[in-house]
């Protein structure tokens, strides 16, 4: 304890008499400073090591970002400027809790959808049709591109690789080919969407890129994509495995929840687009429809239970009886409830950690390193291959407090290599890492990395994609 205070309170500690005149002191040379640093690279370092430890990834940096904030408002209370630091951790906190209830409506959208039988319906289609496995491994690719834009690429990911499994069975190859076209696939479609990536969704929420410039990057993110699948696929072998009969019932109101999510999506839009509020208004009013919808169909329960058994027995359907003896009412809060918790958490730690470490001034130091010394478009790149080994929403965010003075253009090259620089390692992405679970023991770390310098292609051939059609935007 005597230790910790000689840290706060030494002369290293405090700012000099010259910063004191500035709302903001300059920690950047104090104890302070470099124990924040110490703390969070720890914390950092346990959710670089959770599939090892088995540590829930948000607990390491909920303790460390309030150890920061902490040390923040023991300072500044020393100087007689509390107020000052709570009105900092304020402004993060608002930006954490925009993006909080976003997620959480657009997770629980997508649990309704899970649970409705949507995704199970469309992994029995394609394991029931006899692909080849060249063609499930462009199906479940393709797929994967074009349902994360809307799907968090966490979900699409799950889903494909089921569909891989179920199909590929002991090939380890096809496997582990496929899982990572998934990945790759997978961050590739979240990058040109406001909704496909957490970093997409905090660059579109900050006002820096309009809702439509984010399909600027459609070409780019098809080029990533595109590049390393057909090289892979050359490598994927033409068999025809059995397929496989699997009988799954699409429960009551699934259409119309995909109705009812994509108004929310609209909403969203229009919120911020036409009347200048933020997006999440829009979000909390689609889940304000979920919830009527979920009204309508718990009192609408029995009566539509009672019609659906008395066709099932007329048809003699015992397979469609026993499932309907285990249906149970709709409930919107149990979608809520099975939201990823854990990766929320996590978000608000990291933007409280890179908050203070901003507040302290340590992203000035590293904005000005980068984008005053190098070029920007040479930096945007560093991000991307930085978001590989670094989760990108630390890395996108700490790019958004800095807010260094870029172009249109740049703003989405650094919003495009964040999304898809996580693609070259199985650990740089949500995608790869629940892949890892899956499928383990067989897509795995070095796995993955034999196929990095393929990966390595598509990244570079869709920052120069971009750099070419999107020229007029630099």
């Amino acid at each position: 304890m005597a230790c910790v205070l000689w840290v706060l309170l030494s002369p290293l500690a405090l700012a000099s008499e010259a910063a004191l005149q500035t709302e903001r002191l300059d920690l950047t040379h104090s104890g302070v400073g470099y124990l924040a640093l110490t703390i969070f690279v720890l914390a950092y370092l346990l959710v670089m090591l959770e599939e090892k430890l088995h540590l829930r990834k948000s607990k390491p940096v909920l303790v460390a970002a309030g150890i920061i904030w902490g040390m923040l408002g023991f300072v500044y209370t020393q100087h007689g400027m509390p107020q000052v630091a709570e009105v900092a951790f304020k402004h993060n906190l608002l930006e954490y809790a925009e993006l909080l209830l976003f997620l959480l409506v657009a997770m629980t959208y997508i649990n309704a959808m899970e649970e409705r039988g949507l995704f199970d319906t469309l992994r029995a289609w394609m394991v029931g049709r006899g692909f080849s496995l060249r063609q499930v491994f462009w199906l479940c690719g393709l797929l994967a591109f074009f349902i994360s834009p809307v799907a968090d690429n966490l979900t699409t990911a799950l889903l494909m690789c089921a569909v891989v499994l179920k199909v590929g069975g002991d090939n380890r190859r096809f496997v582990t080919l496929a899982c990572i076209n998934i990945v790759v696939a997978a961050n590739a479609g979240g990058a040109f969407s406001p909704f496909g990536d957490i970093t997409t969704l905090m660059v579109w929420q900050k006002g820096i890129v309009p809702f439509a410039d984010f399909f600027d990057l459609f070409v780019p993110a098809v080029v990533n994509f595109m590049v390393p699948a057909l090289v892979m696929s050359f490598f994927v072998g033409n068999d025809r495995p059995a397929a496989v009969s699997e009988r799954v019932f699409l429960r009551r109101g699934a259409r119309r929840i995909v109705g009812l999510f994509l108004l929310t999506i609209a909403s969203a839009v229009m919120a911020h687009s036409f009347l200048g509020m933020p997006p999440v208004l829009g979000m909390m009013t689609g889940l304000g429809f979920l919830q009527f919808f979920g009204y309508f169909l718990r009192k609408t329960f029995n009566s539509s239970l009672a019609r659906e058994r008395a066709i099932a027995e007329a048809r003699q359907d015992r397979e469609r009886l026993t499932y309907l003896g285990n249906v149970v009412p709709f409930d919107v809060f149990s979608r809520v409830s099975r939201a990823e918790w854990d990766t929320l958490l996590f978000f608000y730690g990291v933007v409280l950690c890179v908050g203070g470490l901003g507040f302290m001034g340590y992203l000035s130091l590293v904005s000005e390193a980068m984008y005053s010394h190098w070029d920007p478009t040479y930096a945007n790149i560093a991000i991307g291959l930085l978001s590989s080994v670094v989760d990108n929403i630390p890395v996108m965010f700490a790019v958004l407090t800095m807010n260094p003075d870029m172009a249109l253009g740049q703003w989405l090259l650094v919003t495009l290599t964040a999304g898809v620089g996580g693609s070259l390692l199985s650990i740089g992405s949500a995608a790869g890492v629940a892949l890892m679970g899956q499928a383990r023991g067989i897509y795995t770390f070095g796995a993955h990395l034999k196929w990095t310098p393929v990966i390595a292609l598509g990244y570079i051939a869709s920052i120069l994609v971009h750099m070419w059609i999107n020229a007029s935007t630099f």
